[in-house]
């Protein structure tokens, strides 16, 4: 059941997961959620306190943006917050939506909801019904009160979005570049006079040299003052920027180039949430696996337990040089020597929380004749069907790329995501989405390597 505006629920569970959400359709704004840590003075120490899709994890943990996923026509993005990880100085938990595209009064069904994290309860709902141009909105707030944490839905508008929204909070926002005006021309120069004679002298007659002041005895010019010596000043840190690029079927491609992602280590992370469970990073849940080298052997077997995924690329250089990135075979790569794409980790525990990232060296991207980064289920599932998953690429330098997969419709257990092509001129992503079916004895990573005619060799190998 809905709460009115202004009302509020205790939230008894220690750790919850907060859904945003939302109907799609023609012309509707794309929707961002975010949160800000606020002390009792109602705003953030910094701008760490800004949780949102630039900036996806606080630094103490407590707070996490997991992305977005489709089901049908409607959209969640979600944020995990650990209450019992919140510093003490931290009074309250603003949860915000912001429209990217539009005003909220084009976005149908938005509403926000607060569940049980370990039991996926739903402990409150706010639904907004009132809005109108709109382009940011505060939904609710987490806040403590004598030891305990209550919600109140707030439902507060603001039509100067994200940016307003988090500049009323403490936060400081990167501003657009004004555009330069050109510089005015100027005056052509006068023609230079005609020298001058100098006055005609007497013959023999010389002005006498300027005579030096005097100076009384033992009189000596003191010497400069010298100043007292201070610690340097640190430089101020630079502002939040709020600038992303989000991929879809219409326009499915965007330059890396162009957006300034042209050095440094780009990082390649999938959020993704099964049908009725938990939203999670990569990780893993089971053990040893083989599989074949630069591949699997045969189908994938019906599975239980948590959905089991590989994050993977396919990498051709312009040397000629090709090969694959996945755990297999110890395949992980390296980011300093070609092929200069490593994979951080492989969590067979489930131990590490930020499961498995894919990076890659920007700065050799001279080398990269086109990267194909993929996904494959080795366990928990028979295929995608009822994954929802955001893909996210962050480069170091320029705004980061994010688009969400399509809903699967086949028996596909591996899944293109993206593919990154050097045209020459610019460093290309465009959004795949692609869901392969292999055929029966051929492995995930060898359909995905006959669907883009890699042609590597493949051969038996295990963990």
């Amino acid at each position: 059941m809905s709460m009115p505006k202004g009302s509020n629920v205790a939230v008894p569970a220690t750790s919850v997961r907060l859904e945003l959400g939302w109907r799609t359709g023609p012309g509707t704004p794309d929707v961002d959620a975010s949160a800000l840590l606020l002390t009792t003075a109602g705003k953030v120490r910094d701008d760490a306190d800004f949780v949102f899709y630039n900036q996806p994890a606080h630094a103490s943990g407590a707070v996490r943006h997991e992305g977005k996923r489709p089901a049908g026509d409607t959209v969640t993005d979600s944020l995990a917050v650990d209450l019992a990880r919140l510093e003490p100085a931290v009074d309250k938990v603003v949860l915000a939506a912001s429209a990217d595209g539009g005003a909220f009064g084009r976005v149908a069904g938005l509403h926000i909801r607060v569940l049980d994290a370990g039991s996926g309860a739903e402990l409150a709902r706010f639904d907004s019904q009132d809005a109108t141009a709109e382009t940011a909105f505060v939904l609710g707030e987490l806040y403590r009160r004598q030891g305990a944490w209550k919600f109140r839905a707030v439902g507060q508008g603001y039509d100067t979005g994200l940016a307003g929204l988090a500049t009323d909070f403490g936060i400081s926002v990167e501003e657009e570049p004004p555009a330069t005006a050109p510089a005015p021309t100027p005056p052509p120069a006068a023609p230079p006079a005609a020298p001058t004679a100098p006055p005609a002298q007497p013959y023999g007659a010389y002005p006498p040299p300027p005579a030096p002041p005097a100076q009384p005895y033992g009189a000596y010019p003191p010497p400069p003052a010298q100043p007292y010596a201070t610690a340097p000043v640190p430089a101020p840190a630079p502002p939040v920027s709020l600038s992303k690029v989000t991929l879809t079927k219409e326009a499915p491609a965007v330059s890396l180039t162009k957006q300034g992602g042209t050095s440094g280590a780009m990082r390649v992370n999938l959020n993704w949430q099964q049908a009725g469970g938990q939203a999670k990073r990569l990780g893993k849940k089971l053990g040893r696996k083989t599989m074949e080298a630069l591949g699997a052997r045969g189908a994938l077997l019906p599975q239980s337990g948590d959905l089991d995924l590989d994050l993977c690329a396919l990498y051709e250089l312009t040397d000629g040089g090709a090969g694959v990135i996945h755990p297999i075979g110890g395949n992980f790569g390296s980011l300093h020597a070609p092929p200069y794409i490593q994979l951080d980790q492989d969590d067979r525990t489930g131990a590490v929380a930020a499961g498995e990232n894919l990076t890659i060296n920007l700065d050799h991207q001279a080398r990269f004749r086109r990267i194909l980064v993929f996904v494959t289920v080795y366990a928990g599932a028979r295929s995608f069907e009822g994954l929802h998953a955001t893909v996210t690429l962050q480069p170091q330098y320029g705004a980061p790329v994010d688009f969400s997969l399509d809903e699967c419709t086949v028996p596909s257990n591996v899944c293109a995501l993206a593919l990154i092509t050097n045209t020459g001129s610019e460093l290309v992503v465009q959004r795949e989405s692609r869901f392969l079916v292999p055929a029966p004895g051929v492995s995930p990573q060898r359909t995905v390597d006959e669907a883009y005619g890699w042609g590597l060799n493949w051969s038996p190998a295990s963990k």
